[in-house]
């Protein structure tokens, strides 16, 4: 895949965790899995509904995919679609930006503008 950023959804309490430490090392499904899921800019939404529900002020980081190398796979996921997992940790200096998502008013999460 040419994506050059990723995205990773995170509780407010995993991203204070996050500036806190310096570096994620995933997510209790993460941990399960063995790397940490990641979603592309057209999965995100998806992603947030599915696993995410409800859930309001979650922290929406971009991943910068460079510093990684072979840590990150493109794997076969949610309905046949590629995802980027990070084997290995994720540090703060490899997040790019972030954006919190709120719930709207239809009870979905309000993306920015143009995502």
């Amino acid at each position: 895949m040419t994506e050059l950023f990723a995205y990773k959804i995170l509780t407010a309490e995993q991203f204070d965790q996050l500036k806190a430490d310096g570096v994620f090392r995933g997510a209790p499904v993460d941990l399960t899995d063995g790397y940490i899921h990641l979603s592309t800019r057209d999965q995100a939404a998806e992603t947030a509904a599915k696993h995410f529900a409800g859930q309001d002020r979650l922290v929406m980081v971009m991943v910068d995919l460079a510093p990684f190398g072979d840590s990150i796979r493109w794997e076969t996921s949610r309905g046949g679609a590629l995802f980027p997992h990070l084997y290995g940790d994720l540090p703060l200096s490899a997040v790019a930006g972030k954006v919190v998502l709120r719930i709207g008013d239809d009870g979905l999460h309000q993306f920015p503008a143009g995502f």
